[in-house]
């Protein structure tokens, strides 16, 4: 088995997050770029800032890798799991996560006594999962929380660039007058925020959202410090890219603020104290982690907080990709 990480999808957005991210380190060098769409193949991507050529997705280019990373389409992601790889599958898009083997894995918010299950396929879980989970397993042993209510607002670039190309051609439609394009969300989500995408929709925000849950439940649970699971809900916001999240918060003695600053603040997040412009999901595109502001006592409850948080969605998935190719290697 060769030390090649074969990297499925690599002209997709996600595919490209995860050239930038692996091109900061020496595993850039190890990556064989694969196209999940064949009119992509032979085309000259970079890796780093150096040429690269997206290959042809075939059986062979995944065989031998030590590393196969699903990045891509559902079929192409399909394809590459029957090839029946050797080496360890790291899915970004959930489509072995029905495989009874698979394991969803965050690095971020792991215990260092946590031991990786290379049996299955490893899947990556899903950023705003990791988002909470940081915030909550961070807090808690500090100062014990006894609830938490939190609005994770979704960006279109979750359904990829064809989510943010209709989003774009959406809002061009509604200024020009044009009937609206609604192939990716079945609905107008330009100047809109929505709570259920059409019927006609290919992903529901009701999956997506009881994705969140199980995969924000396995991860409290591997963080091992009793936090109680939050309530979720998840609106799909009428932007291009970047997750925001408003976080309320009950504990059961009420902290100060700096004090869950300082808590809060450590790797993977930056804090943004109270004389700081708090963060946006423009503001934070390309950075890495989770970045934490606008952290404000509730007026009607002395026991409680809100926090406003910002993510790259694309950025932490590609990092979560990067650690556990980092430990399989």
């Amino acid at each position: 088995m060769s030390d090649v990480i074969a990297l499925v999808g690599s002209e997709t957005l996600l595919g490209r997050e995860v050239r930038d991210v692996f091109g900061e380190s020496s595993l850039g060098e190890q990556l064989r770029l694969l196209a999940s769409d064949e009119e992509e193949a032979t085309r000259i991507a970079d890796i780093g800032g150096a040429p690269a050529v997206l290959n042809k997705l075939d059986p062979e280019e995944v065989e031998d890798a030590s590393v196969v990373i699903l990045a891509g389409t559902p079929e192409s992601s399909k394809l590459a799991l029957e090839s029946n790889p050797s080496g360890v599958v790291i899915d970004l898009t959930g489509a072995a996560e029905e495989d009874p083997d698979a394991r969803v894995r965050a690095p971020q918010v792991e215990t260092s006594d946590y031991r990786a299950d290379y049996d299955g396929p490893q899947v990556a879980a899903h950023p705003a999962a990791v988002a909470i989970a940081l915030v909550l397993s961070r807090l808690h042993p500090a100062f014990p929380i006894a609830r938490s209510i939190i609005h994770v607002f979704e960006p279109a670039s979750e359904r990829g660039k064809s989510g943010i190309d209709e989003l774009q051609r959406q809002t061009v439609s509604l200024l020009s007058f044009q009937q609206l394009p609604k192939d990716v969300f079945a609905a107008q989500l330009s100047f809109n925020m929505l709570v259920k995408l059409g019927e006609e929709a290919a992903v529901q925000l009701q999956d997506v959202e009881d994705r969140i849950d199980r995969h924000l439940a396995t991860l409290l649970e591997r963080a091992d410090t009793g936090v109680p699971m939050p309530s979720i809900r998840l609106t799909q916001a009428p932007v291009f890219h970047g997750y925001s999240l408003s976080f309320w918060i009950e504990f059961e003695e009420g902290p100060d603020v700096a004090s869950l600053e300082e808590t809060l603040s450590g790797d993977w997040v930056d804090v943004r104290s109270g004389e700081v412009e708090p963060p946006d999901n423009v503001g934070i595109a390309g950075q890495s982690g989770i970045t934490v502001g606008a952290i404000t006592p509730d007026r009607n409850d002395g026991n409680a907080v809100w926090l406003w948080l910002a993510a790259d969605n694309l950025r932490l998935t590609a990092e979560t990709a990067a650690l556990i190719a980092r430990e399989a290697l």
